[in-house]
């Protein structure tokens, strides 16, 4: 009974038509399924992933154009990231990003991979991250995440050299997405946010049983703790992580644009899946029933902060309702809401795309 990495993780948008141009447009992902809210269908639910939408590339949003501004705290996700190859793909990222008047952060180095940090059009986090070094860097991969790693004194001492991170950039501009660039790897990691590391380390690593690949400390905030938990020695795609921080000082989230609904784990099929119900509700857990989710299969429970967690079925996958080469092109429904298409296109007109930089005028 294994979990495979990460399946998606869904967030919240005030304006799907920005926010297609943003992750399309400027991002490079793949419009893989335009839908509606299985549970509210009068709202948008869109997805963005590899050529396919496969699980570890998945990035879904609901459209909430009236809801108060999400903000991240204890039971919710700080951040997302994105993977890139190498060190040369980030600074080419860096330079598309602040050629189009979008603000990055670093690149800072994180010890096990190299990132940039910037926010999505609703003051989303978001992260793209080098493949390596990797987690072996300071620890044998046969015992990683058993000891406590300090973060490295002069790694602290060059992250704060602010002159210098700004200088590091591409050389020249980058319009086009090049090759290397593709964010087609995928996700790296998620990271949220938890009260309590061990209960948090009980939830993902006893009962779920993830690897749990390093003890270290934030690297901003070297007094708490941040732990990563993955599959195969941490394998980008496979990767959650958790920063400690103090429920008398850091408020609790908020799901609204901006911000994560839940975060998906992958199970490689129903009868994994149902055997993990089941642990879960042994646990004492309140757990959904199996929901069908069209492109996956679906259950869902909570992490010991709130936060939302689903188990996804790998299959049948995005191609299910529509062919590879159109994914992404039409409004889908599934079969129980196909019955009421007319009414649901009034609510959610199909999708009329600009560029982002008209979203911007």
């Amino acid at each position: 009974m294994t979990i495979s990495g990460i399946h998606h993780i869904t967030l919240v948008t005030a304006d799907v038509h920005r926010n297609i141009a943003f992750y399309t447009g400027v991002l490079g992902l793949r419009l893989v399924k335009q839908t509606v809210n299985f549970d509210d269908p009068g709202s948008y639910h869109v997805y963005y992933g590899d050529e396919l939408g496969r699980p570890g590339s998945v990035i879904t949003f609901f459209e909430w154009p009236q809801a108060t501004r999400g903000r991240w705290g204890i039971g919710g996700t700080h951040h997302l990231a994105l993977a890139v190859a190498d060190a040369d793909a980030l600074l080419k990222w860096k330079r598309r990003l602040t050629d189009l008047s979008i603000a990055v952060s670093g690149p800072l180095d994180r010890h096990y991979f190299e990132s940039i940090y910037f926010q999505d059009p609703d003051g989303q986090i978001l992260e793209i991250a080098t493949a390596g070094p990797g987690f072996a860097v300071d620890e044998p991969r046969e015992t990683l995440g058993t000891t406590y790693q300090a973060p490295p004194p002069d790694m602290l001492v060059r992250n704060r050299d602010e002159a210098a991170i700004e200088a590091r950039t591409w050389p020249e501009p980058v319009p086009a997405i090049t090759p290397d660039m593709a964010l087609s790897r995928g996700l790296h990691h998620i990271t949220a946010i938890g009260a309590d590391i061990g209960r948090t380390d009980a939830f993902f690593g006893e009962l779920l049983g993830l690897q749990r690949v390093k003890q270290t400390s934030n690297f901003d905030d070297p007094t708490s703790a941040h732990w990563y938990w993955g599959v195969d020695g941490g394998r980008p795609g496979s990767l959650i992580t958790y920063f400690e921080r103090d429920p008398a000082r850091v408020r609790a989230a908020r799901i609204g644009p901006g911000q994560t609904h839940h975060l998906a784990l992958a199970v490689p099929d129903e009868e994994t899946q149902l055997d993990f119900r089941e642990r879960l509700v042994k646990a004492g857990l309140r757990v959904s029933p199996v929901m069908d989710r069209i492109y996956f299969k679906s259950i869902y429970t909570h992490d010991p902060d709130g936060h939302i967690i689903e188990l996804a079925t790998a299959l049948p996958g995005f191609a299910v309702d529509e062919p590879p080469a159109k994914l992404g092109s039409r409004l889908m429904l599934p079969p129980w809401l196909e019955p009421a298409r007319s009414r649901i296109e009034q609510a959610a007109p199909p999708l009329q795309v600009a560029s982002y930089q008209e979203t911007q005028r």
